[in-house]
């Protein structure tokens, strides 16, 4: 088979895939106003994290409780780390504010959340939000434990596949009438 017809079917491939896969968009504080979707509803919408979130807390003295994370050693110290990459499917647990999202990304437990909402710096992008962010890091709550997140992390937001979350189910039926017996 010639070079030509070969990168022919690769880019003919690598089409057919990704009109498979579903297009994500930015979940935007404009997009969440013009639906006004009620909680019940966002709690049926699949989101995605748009950037890989590390957290990292160090283990201190000698008990230590690991439950979702891995430990690690980063300069002698003992340190426990969960990764959610990029595209993780995550899900609405519940809304501590009207325009705050506590989305979970794991199984096992009402704690594992991570608090999402809007920032006017990134054009409405529901992103991750910390207690305070500094250059190189930022505070997050998860488990119940305060947790470092990269700078990265900054930057992670939440995705949806547009087609999907407009989509309206209308249960419809059509009255035929009553008559007197």
């Amino acid at each position: 088979m010639n070079a030509g017809k070969l990168s022919f079917l690769a880019a003919l491939a690598v089409l057919a895939l990704s009109a498979c896969s579903p297009a994500l968009t930015p979940f935007t504080e404009s997009l969440y106003k013009k639906n006004q979707w009620p909680e019940s509803e966002l709690k049926r919408i699949q989101f995605y994290l748009s950037e890989d979130v590390v957290l990292r807390r160090e283990i201190s003295g000698s008990k230590s409780e690991i439950i979702s994370g891995e430990i690690k050693m980063v300069d002698g110290r003992q340190v426990e780390e969960v990764a959610i990459p990029r595209l993780t499917p995550g899900v609405l647990l519940f809304m501590p504010k009207d325009d705050r999202f506590a989305i979970s990304f794991e199984e096992g437990g009402r704690e594992r959340y991570l608090i999402f909402g809007p920032s006017p710096k990134m054009d409405g992008r529901f992103v991750l939000l910390a207690s305070e962010w500094d250059r190189r890091s930022g505070v997050v709550t998860y488990e119940g434990k305060k947790w470092r997140v990269g700078s990265q992390g900054a930057y992670a937001s939440l995705l949806v596949d547009l087609k999907k979350a407009n989509r309206v189910n209308v249960d419809s039926r059509r009255a035929a009438g009553r008559r007197v017996d």
